[in-house]
Order: C-alpha cells, then sequence, then structure tokens
C-alpha cells in the first residue's frame, strides 16, 4: 500500500468519511529517512491531492518532519503554488524567505475563531498546511470543521437570515494600524498586510481588490472590502458550504481600533444577527474536531471545505504554516 491510513482517537465521520484522514509512512524507509520520503510525496501527489478534496483534511504523522526546511520542501514536492499572504489580519513573522510563515501569534489565552482562511479577500487561498515545530504542554488544538455541516446548520438556525446572507454576501471593515501590534488578534499593519511600504502603494493594492479606504490622522487606515460571497457551492464536492469570516470577524475581531459586532454586515449595510452567531458558535464547537499535535505532525487542509481555529494554550507552541492558490 503506497498511501497507509490509521485511524485517530479524536477524528469524526463526515459524509461517511474520516474527518481528518490520518495518513501514515507505510514503510521504515519513508518513516525515517528524508529523502525517501519527499520522493514517495513526489510520486503521490496526485493520490494525496485527491483524498484532500474527498476528506477536506489530511494529517501527516510519523514522517521525517523535523523542521521548517524540511516542511517546505515537503511542499515543494507537490503541484500546490505558493501564495504570498497578502490581505490577511493576524501578525505573523516570515520563517523561510519563500513559502513558510509562523501562523497566527496572537496570545495564547484567546481563541481564535472558526473561519475559512482570508475569505474576507477576493481571492483567498485554495489549500492552507499546518506544521508543528512545538505542541503546547495543554490546549493549542487547530480545530478543524467541515464547513458544509455548519453551513447546514445554519439554514436550519435561521433560513431567512442564512437565506439573506446567501443572496446578499457580506462586506468586512477594519481599521489596519500603521506599525503592527502584535497584541491584537488582527494588529497586522497596513504595511505587511499589502506587502507595501507607502500609502500609495497600499492604495494602489485596495484599489486592485475593490476596497474603499480612509486614511485616519494616526497614520492608520480604515478599510471596507466590496461585497463578497459568504455562501458557495463547492464544484468538486458539490456541496454547499460556509465560506466566509462571519463569525471568525464578529466575535473575534476586537481590539482598540476595531468592534467585530460593527465590522461585517450584509451589502444593505444591515449588522449580523447576534442570536444567530451565538447559537452558529455553539454548534460549531460541536461539530468541530480537536486534536493534540504532536511535533512534526503536518496537516493539509482544503480551504475551500473546511474551516479551522486555536484553542487557547498554556507553554511554549509553536505552529508554522503555508498557503497555497491552487
Amino acid at each position: 500500500m503506497s498511501v497507509a491510513i490509521s485511524k485517530l482517537a479524536e477524528q469524526k465521520q463526515v459524509n461517511g468519511l474520516d474527518f481528518p484522514l490520518l495518513v501514515v509512512p507505510h514503510n521504515d524507509a519513508v518513516k525515517t529517512d528524508k529523502a525517501a520520503f519527499l520522493q514517495w510525496i513526489s510520486e503521490h501527489k496526485t493520490e494525496l491531492h485527491n483524498h484532500l478534496i474527498k476528506h477536506g483534511t489530511l494529517l501527516f504523522r510519523g514522517f521525517p518532519v523535523a523542521s521548517s526546511e524540511d516542511f517546505e520542501q515537503m511542499l515543494d514536492q507537490t503541484d500546490y503554488q505558493n501564495m504570498p499572504y497578502v490581505g490577511g489580519a493576524a501578525p505573523r513573522a516570515q520563517v523561510t524567505q519563500s513559502r513558510i510563515v509562523t501562523a497566527n501569534e496572537s496570545p495564547a489565552s484567546e481563541k481564535i475563531p472558526f473561519h475559512h482562511e482570508m475569505a474576507q479577500v477576493p481571492t483567498p487561498p485554495g489549500y492552507i498546511f499546518f506544521y508543528c515545530e512545538t505542541s503546547a504542554a495543554k490546549g493549542g488544538a487547530t480545530s478543524i470543521l467541515h464547513s458544509a455541516e455548519i453551513c447546514q446548520r445554519f439554514f436550519e438556525i435561521a433560513p431567512e437570515f442564512a437565506k439573506k446572507v446567501e443572496e446578499q454576501g457580506v462586506r468586512y471593515v477594519r481599521v489596519m494600524p500603521e506599525t503592527t501590534d502584535n497584541s491584537s488578534a488582527i494588529g497586522r499593519s497596513w504595511k505587511d498586510t499589502f506587502h507595501v511600504t507607502t500609502k500609495e502603494q497600499a492604495e494602489e493594492k485596495m484599489r486592485e481588490a475593490g476596497m474603499n479606504w480612509e486614511w485616519l490622522e494616526n497614520g492608520d487606515v480604515r478599510t471596507e472590502t466590496r461585497v463578497l460571497p459568504a455562501i458557495r457551492f463547492d464544484e468538486e464536492t458539490q456541496q454547499k458550504v460556509f465560506f466566509n469570516s462571519i463569525v471568525a470577524v464578529f466575535t473575534g475581531w476586537n481590539d482598540a481600533r476595531n468592534e467585530g459586532k460593527k465590522a461585517v454586515t450584509t451589502a444593505d449595510g444591515e449588522p449580523m444577527d447576534e442570536a444567530v452567531l451565538d447559537q452558529l458558535v455553539q454548534e460549531m464547537d460541536e461539530l468541530c474536531v480537536n486534536f493534540p499535535w504532536q511535533a512534526g505532525d503536518v496537516l493539509w487542509v482544503n480551504n475551500h471545505t473546511v474551516l479551522h481555529a486555536r484553542q487557547p494554550f498554556e507553554g511554549e507552541r509553536r505552529i508554522l504554516a503555508s498557503i497555497s492558490f491552487k
């Protein structure tokens, strides 16, 4: 067997399929020799991708991935195209020169709510990859949730509101600081957000994204996205998905500059229904999968169909990430 599958105590079944799918070494060479492992990834990248589309997430455990460089080399064996982290709100640091960055560096005490990565930008990544360099002493799971499941619950909880969100789409409003604020989960500066150094360069990026903006006296910028879809139909899996950042924004975009409850609206400017979102948060916590990270774990996530979150943690934790167009 070229792709060996095992069982994970915390996994669940979604549409009769393991979620996440646990991939383990099928022989000692792939388990212990990095060159053999990288060759195996290259030879089976199509099969692995098909598993990813089918299951939504793949957890690789027990392979010789011992550093950020190993993680990058693993991804380099695939056809996933590197995507610069442009447009995201979370503070991050570049780890390798090419494709590896730190995962969201917001305070350990904070839960990062469920979201599709960069759903608040016109062209979000298709896939996300996480690597566990150091696992937390307690907590710190990267929670995963199948978007089709919560989408169905959304329409069951509030059919009229869900229909409105589906038909209208949503806008996101965020004030970005001039200098990155690492004390905030959404404190990424406009310079880091758009990978620019001047206001003129930032305006060009915002213009390309169809955003409206207003420069504030202190050098910060208030931005408003164009209308973006919040419910999508995924062609590959033939499922309707909850593809947005509504819950993450409404519950998590709070700092000295922003108030989450005012940071996302329907296209006609109406705020989100707080009671509905409170219930959605409860449903997300019930439906999701949390598994303890082990050092060396690699998680592939299909961003088209799976949301992710981060649980609070204690002790040192270092998770690295990468995103891909397709």
